[in-house]
């Protein structure tokens, strides 16, 4: 017996390898200092830039939204998917992204899904400026299965120490401000799911008027990037604190950036719910609590600033292509009760 008998194709794991490599080399910056295929990545700081340089680093995973790749035999989103996450869990405290990591892991390897997988996720590092350094594809028979796989994404950023956003200035009467979703960017899938295609009946191929696109293009809808919209307003120091809106949707996420003593109140009149969300909710006879728990409800994520601040950041928005709405302000209150 062989390697390859008990399910592990060495030749196709070196296939998979020289397909990423030139991939992930075209996203280097000039920080890389090391090749695809070292044993770890080496990045340079820009000393010149950073007085007091602070990294800034996270971790996740795409979750469900995979089954749905799985379903429509698309799998060059879901990596864009990943790195743009990530990039906004950091950016939410006022990082740049420096370099990502990437881990792949299936049952059998194909080189055709993992290029496409790969070539999303290099996708989303050039968008951000970040270099893809480095990463592992693993292939564990009998832990996937067949044609399944796993992504998670690790992102290390840097932020000038005095420019760390961390929410402890926010006040009452601050204004909050939401930029649109594209959809449920990477969360709620298990509901979303259960929902349209097992009690619905749907299947990803289903055209529904409502929303104007098939079930598997409105799901697989990528997952924004903030980044580029919020760098004026962190230049320019308008922002007090931010919400990246992910699992637990704006009922869980906003509350991890309001200070002791501060809650918010937030009116749903504010902005139109995308039609999907609407979808779900009366397919699923789901409650509007247990909606905002699970979904971003169209609010991708929220920023907090100053009353006096809240004209030139909407403006700047505006400049970026960005449509800023004003969700609500802060209130007196337990922070983790919010008033929506």
């Amino acid at each position: 017996m062989d390697y390859r008998d008990s399910g592990v194709d060495i030749a196709a794991g070196n296939e998979t390898v020289r397909r990423i490599k030139s991939i992930a080399k075209a996203t280097f910056t000039s920080g890389v200092l090391s090749d695809i295929g070292s044993f770890g990545g080496l990045f340079q700081i820009d000393r010149e830039r950073y007085r007091e340089p602070v990294l800034v680093s996270s971790a996740d995973g795409v979750g469900t939204k995979l089954k749905v790749a799985f379903m429509t035999g698309r799998h060059d989103t879901v990596g864009a998917d990943l790195v743009n996450h990530c990039v906004n869990d950091i950016l939410v405290q006022g990082a740049d992204p420096l370099f990502f990591l990437d881990y792949l892991a299936t049952g059998r390897l194909s080189p055709d899904v993992a290029e496409q997988v790969v070539s999303g996720v290099a996708r989303g590092c050039r968008e951000n400026g970040c270099a893809l350094l480095g990463g592992e594809t693993a292939e564990m028979p009998g832990f996937y299965a067949d044609g399944e796989y796993d992504i998670a994404g690790f992102i290390v950023g840097i932020v000038e120490k005095s420019s760390v956003i961390d929410g402890r200035a926010i006040v009452s009467g601050d204004v909050l401000i939401g930029l649109p979703s594209a959809g449920l960017h990477t969360n709620g899938y298990s509901l979303a799911r259960r929902v349209l295609f097992e009690s619905a009946g749907f299947t990803a191929d289903t055209f529904v008027p409502e929303i104007g696109a098939t079930l598997g293009d409105a799901l697989l809808a990528p997952h924004r990037s903030y980044l580029g919209a919020m760098r004026p307003l962190l230049a320019q120091r308008l922002v007090k604190g931010m919400a990246h809106i992910t699992g637990g949707g704006i009922t869980e996420n906003l509350p991890r950036v309001l200070p002791e003593g501060t809650s918010a109140r937030i009116d749903v009149r504010a902005w139109d719910i995308p039609p999907l969300f609407r979808l779900i909710q009366q397919r699923g006879k789901v409650s509007t609590d247990e909606m905002f728990r699970a979904f971003n409800m169209g609010i991708g994520l929220i920023a907090v600033a100053a009353p006096n601040s809240v004209d030139d950041a909407i403006d700047l928005l505006e400049r970026t292509g960005e449509r800023p709405v004003s969700l609500g302000h802060v209130i007196p209150g337990d922070r983790d009760t919010l008033y929506i």
